[in-house]
């Protein structure tokens, strides 16, 4: 590997670390909000839901980071495969033109 994708690897892991983090504290903040307004519950009942709001906070983002994921390589193939079709297109048009141009060349030479 060579330092300039070690250090894009590690820039990578570094952002998915703090990613992570703050959506776990994003989690926790609106497991927080949820039990603040259900003043009813007991201490342990409170603790107990902030955790399970929190980790399933925390699923639901991975669930969504994967799809995303999975979309973004989707939009590449077809981008790509677009990309490669243009591209057969404008060599056939430059070819189509340098063939025109060379037939008109030699036309105008030959009268």
């Amino acid at each position: 590997m060579t330092a300039r994708k070690e250090e894009r690897a590690l820039v990578a892991q570094i952002e998915g670390h703090l990613l992570l983090a703050a959506t776990r504290e994003e989690g926790r903040a609106a497991a927080a909000r949820l039990t603040d307004r259900l003043g009813w519950l007991t201490d342990t009942q409170r603790e107990d839901l902030e955790s399970q709001v929190a980790v399933e906070y925390l699923a639901l983002s991975r669930a969504s980071w994967r799809r995303t994921a999975e979309r973004s390589v989707e939009l590449r193939r077809e981008y790509e495969q677009r990309y490669r079709i243009l591209r057969r297109r404008l060599l056939a048009c430059s070819l189509l033109a340098c063939a025109l141009w060379t037939a008109a060349t030699v036309i105008s030479l030959s009268v």
